[in-house]
């Protein structure tokens, strides 16, 4: 037996509509819709339901794991999906189907969890990290990461959104995963395979919006307001009449994918965008939530934030007037790199580039602090407290917004010679932050990952390949330079080449990327969380900067040549051990260290004497 329950304040009558016949396997439905009849001789009931308190509920003793259902509103004949569906076989404009979760035979029973604390982190889009575009194509590559050395998997959004492909930002189904990709047991089987191999999975979910196609909220409730205006439309409602319950359907689909497909973590995208002013932030509520639920589960359940208000609060516990969040996305890092590594200024890099901006970059994680900003015109942010652990902040040299925000999507592997990939990456993985990697990053992929949709409504394909290429116009892109969003070319290029790692040139960069996954395991200095473990020294004539961890055990430098000629670079200290570097013929000597053009070396010291 099933119970169904829908919250729907403001109708006066909902009924359920649901094809009998419904099997095991989930094949029960027809999919075409109608309370006439099902196709191959199943027919539809349908249910009253009775309300109380806004929600509406009714038993259906026949209605088992499988079945497809909608619910009609006020004597309409329009079928609607269920807002808290798990399963979207038809696509989000169809019928949902009951899902029993607890069918799915679980092999992890004796999985204990991923901190993030000491971990290196893996994005990846399920969609285009394979040819065959599944969770079951991922589950093949599994032993890659586990050979690359990272802890954590994360997967852009794989809830519900519409067409076949696409980022996955502009879904509408919170709780049900993308059908093209394998759906909830293609979800739960990559899980279980993940932790299989020792690895975690955090899953990257979207509440600041939805996207307007499959969107039918608003049918059922006040689930949006109108008081805040958002780059969306309506901002989701957290804090007018009717809000508790938007809460509560938010916090319930975070901890669904904890609780239902054994997820570790939650990566919550742009949480600058909630508008939320009550005493209490839905951030803390949903930190609070996570937490608990992991107390319970008896492993390391974690909440990570993408913010640009470099507001340190996010990750201060709330005894202490911050949100409680275990870690949020640390742009200032990624500026700071790839400004000094690129060379460009355009935008927001107007605001960074200098050697000087890049040691406080690696040593206070924001660089504005409440300084300054050019690029805003004001000041921004506050400084990190002191003592807060550098693990709170997830960098990157390159993600999916870094890349694919770019008006061809090119890689980083486009703009920077091997040398400047690898000082890139020594960087990265060698600061006390969590560092993560974007897939194909850690090989130098030349595939593009570029912006793309399969949006069905013509008029919205219309308007975001419009709005694409109006965007990139007006920095001096022609239009025929910006890919099309709703060409298929566009996906298709996006796939990784899984030929690459092969060749010579891409081997030894991901080989490169191995050693020092390895080195941060091997040498406890470079994964010290300690902001006060970091010193930097640089010249900007000679192009040369060096990251030194230190430690009362000796330190570890890190020393990057920047410069295409060879040069000595002054390292106080005794080296007496070059544990990794990206190329030979370097050497040291007390007091320096020469090394190539566009190299890096990772040098033991001993204190000088």
């Amino acid at each position: 037996m099933s119970s169904f329950r829908v919250w729907a304040p403001d109708a006066k009558t909902v009924s359920v509509v649901i094809a009998d016949g419904g099997g095991a396997d989930g094949d029960a439905a027809a999919e075409a819709g109608g309370t006439g009849g099902g196709a191959g001789g199943r027919r539809d009931t349908v249910h009253e339901m009775s309300a109380a308190g806004g929600w509406w509920t009714v038993d259906v003793p026949s209605a088992h794991h499988g079945a497809d259902y909608a619910y009609l509103l006020d004597g309409g004949e329009q079928e609607l999906p269920d807002p808290r569906s798990g399963w979207q076989p038809h696509g989000v404009h169809g019928r949902s189907r009951l899902v029993d979760h607890a069918r799915f035979p679980w092999t992890d029973g004796h999985w204990h969890g991923v901190p993030l604390s000491g971990s290196v982190v893996y994005e990846l889009h399920v969609g285009t990290f394979t040819p065959g575009g599944t969770f079951d194509a991922a589950i093949e590559r599994l032993d890659h990461l586990v050979d690359l050395g990272v802890d954590l998997v994360e997967l852009l959004p794989v809830n519900a959104f519409p067409g076949r492909h696409g980022w996955g930002y502009d879904g509408v189904g919170l709780f049900a995963v993308h059908e093209p990709y394998g759906g909830p047991e293609g979800l739960k089987r990559f899980v279980d395979a993940a932790h299989h191999r020792g690895l975690g999975v955090i899953m990257d979910v979207v509440y600041n919006h939805l996207g307007p196609d499959g969107n039918y909220l608003s049918r059922f409730g006040p689930y949006f307001t109108d008081r805040y205006s958002t780059p969306w439309g309506p901002a989701v409602n957290l804090d007018t009449p009717g809000s508790d319950e938007v809460r509560a359907f938010v916090i319930d689909s975070a901890l669904a994918w904890l609780r239902d497909y054994h997820c570790d973590g939650l990566r919550l995208d742009a949480v600058h965008a909630f508008a939320d002013n009550r005493a209490r932030h839905l951030l803390e509520e949903i930190a609070d939530e996570v937490h608990r639920l992991g107390t319970q589960q008896r492993r390391p359940l974690f909440a990570v934030a993408e913010s640009d208000l470099n507001d340190p609060r996010m990750v201060v516990a709330p005894e202490a007037g911050g949100h409680g969040l275990d870690g949020q996305w640390c742009d200032d890092v990624h500026h700071a790199l790839w400004a000094a590594l690129s060379g460009e200024r355009q935008g927001y890099y107007g605001d960074f580039g200098s050697f000087e901006t890049l040691e406080k970059a690696l040593g206070s994680a924001f660089v504005h602090d409440g300084g300054y900003s050019a690029f805003r015109g004001r000041s921004h942010g506050r400084p990190v407290p002191p003592r807060t652990p550098a693990y709170r902040f997830v960098t990157f040299l390159q993600n999916h917004d870094q890349i694919g925000n770019r008006a061809t999507g090119d890689r980083a592997s486009a703009t920077l010679s091997d040398g400047r990939l690898r000082i890139g990456a020594a960087l990265l993985l060698t600061a006390p932050f969590t560092p993560m990697l974007f897939m194909g990053e850690e090989w130098g992929a030349t595939t593009p990952w570029q912006y793309f949709t399969d949006h069905t409504d013509p008029r919205l394909a219309d308007a975001v390949r419009e709005g694409r290429r109006g965007e990139f116009t007006a920095h001096g892109w022609g239009p025929e330079e910006v890919p099309d969003p709703q060409d298929p070319a566009t996906f298709e290029r996006s796939r990784l080449d899984w030929r690459e790692p092969e060749r010579p040139e891409h081997a030894a960069l991901l080989d490169w990327h191995r050693r020092l996954i390895s080195l941060r395991r091997q040498l406890p200095q470079l994964s010290d969380p300690s902001l006060a473990s970091v010193r930097c020294s640089y010249d900007a004539a000679a192009n040369w900067f060096v990251l030194r961890r230190l430690s009362r055990a000796g330190d570890v430098a890190v020393v990057c040549n920047l410069s295409p000629e060879r040069q000595a670079v002054p390292v106080e200290g005794v080296p007496f051990d070059a544990p990794a570097a990206s190329r030979p013929g370097f050497t040291y000597m007390p007091g320096r260290v020469e090394l190539a053009g566009e190299s890096v070396v990772i040098v033991r010291l001993l204190p000088a004497r």
